[in-house]
């Protein structure tokens, strides 16, 4: 796979691109089945265990699954294809390249409307300059009917809107009076199969879900080997009197390499590495803590 300089330019310009079908209706078709079948599993147990806490969270009408690596790692083998590892150098112009483990599966439900927000406002301050590249990849055909997402154009250049901690679903929201308006917001259906493309400085919401069928999506970020990671280390090396060139952009998940000529040895090139290294951040008692930026609740939404 190859970007055409236009949708270079527009992902530099605009903060966000699309790509069309990239994705091969196999793969498209195995990762719906992967996923499905771990909803199914959990809501199985769910039902057995008579409570609705089983690796899976149900946010405001919205579904969260970010454990189908345990049983399912032909997700883990998907987030380091060659393809993704294709995307990652068109659009992060570098040799060598994370797999930002903060990724989940969504499912968005009727009803559901996600608000303004960057993903960097959820990650650590010292990594506002650093591209995080955003991969939205719908399973279905994502459209204004069943809350594909809204974006932002140019407002990337504009740096760390101010968000609050207190918006819907208990997630960071960026309000109206503190969005940056260079253009108006723009919506971007996306077929399945294809990506959306952002940077982690690009504002997005999502139109409302109105349709009684889930839209489901993985949500996976990468970046640079040479921003600040976590690449080797255990939850017991974080400390926060570090340097920040030695502090993760997001410490409390694991980082893992996808790709570094220089330095093969460490790709995480089987899914039971994926998996150890995993685990090592799995305990609460272990994680480090998240970044704090001093977001606080906001009056207006009380």
């Amino acid at each position: 796979m190859s970007l055409e300089e236009q949708q270079k330019q527009q992902y530099r310009d605009e903060g966000y691109m699309i790509l069309e079908r990239v994705i091969p209706d196999e793969h498209l078709a195995l990762l719906r089945d992967e996923c499905s079948g771990q909803i199914d599993s959990m809501h199985t147990r769910m039902d057995e265990a008579g409570t609705d806490v089983i690796g899976i969270s149900h946010r405001n009408k919205r579904y969260f699954v970010a454990n189908c690596y345990k049983e399912r790692p032909v997700l883990r083998d998907f987030l380091f294809s060659d393809l993704m590892a294709e995307i990652c150098k068109a659009t992060l112009g570098s040799d060598a390249y994370l797999l930002y483990e903060q990724y989940v599966v969504k499912g968005k439900q009727a009803g559901m409307k996600f608000s303004w927000h960057q993903d960097s406002g959820y990650f650590s301050p010292h990594c506002d300059d650093d591209l995080i590249v955003t991969c939205w990849i719908p399973l279905v055909d994502a459209y204004p009917e069943n809350g594909c997402l809204q974006v932002l154009p140019k407002a990337h250049r504009s740096g760390v809107a101010r968000h609050f901690t207190n918006g819907p679903g208990g997630f960071l929201v960026i309000e109206d009076a503190d969005l940056p308006h260079q253009q108006a917001p723009v919506t971007v259906p996306v077929p399945a199969g294809g990506v959306l493309f952002m940077t982690n400085l690009t504002p997005h919401s999502s139109s409302e879900h109105f349709e009684d069928v889930v839209r489901w999506a993985v949500d996976v970020r990468y970046q640079s080997a040479e921003l600040p990671n976590n690449v080797g280390e255990h939850p017991d090396d974080y400390s926060a009197d570090r340097p920040t060139h030695e502090i993760a952009c997001y410490p409390p998940e694991a980082d893992f390499v996808l790709q570094s000529p220089s330095q093969p040895e460490q790709v995480v090139d089987s899914w039971h590495a994926f998996h150890e290294i995993r685990q090592r951040f799995e305990s609460l008692n272990e994680r480090p803590p998240g970044p704090q930026r001093g977001w606080v609740p906001s009056t207006t939404q009380a």
